[in-house]
């Protein structure tokens, strides 16, 4: 099997509803790291399991409509808790509807909120 990752770094804020969750509940800002990846076993006609340009594109893409934002006033969070959870299957959703990976495989955003704190969401192709 085939993988191939990007990373990208950015700035968003949020605070958690729905419990007490101390000074989580009060906005707050995450350095967050977002890795995509993907894995597969056929490579397109140029050996490619994707383009990474595309892959890059396509998180830059996501990353920069909540880079620096309120992720509890963008519609993908309307009635969920923004947590790392949501926002890792949400990242993942956009990615897959912007690229087009060849036969079968597996997209995974693993989302970190700090250096020591991560969700993931995977999704099949």
């Amino acid at each position: 099997m085939y993988s191939v990752a990007v990373s990208r770094d950015f700035i968003a804020n949020h605070y958690l509803i729905g419990g007490d969750w101390g000074s989580e509940n009060q906005p707050h800002a995450h350095h967050y790291n977002a890795e995509v990846r993907i894995d597969g076993e056929q490579l397109d006609q140029h050996g490619y399991l994707v383009d990474i340009v595309a892959i890059e594109a396509a998180l830059d893409a996501v990353i920069a409509d909540f880079r620096d934002q309120m992720l509890n006033d963008k519609p993908e969070f309307a009635g969920l808790n923004p947590s790392i959870e949501h926002f890792s299957r949400i990242i993942c959703e956009k990615i897959a509807a912007a690229i087009n990976p060849p036969g079968t495989g597996r997209l995974r955003v693993k989302l970190w909120e700090n250096a020591t704190c991560w969700a993931a969401y995977r999704l099949a192709f």
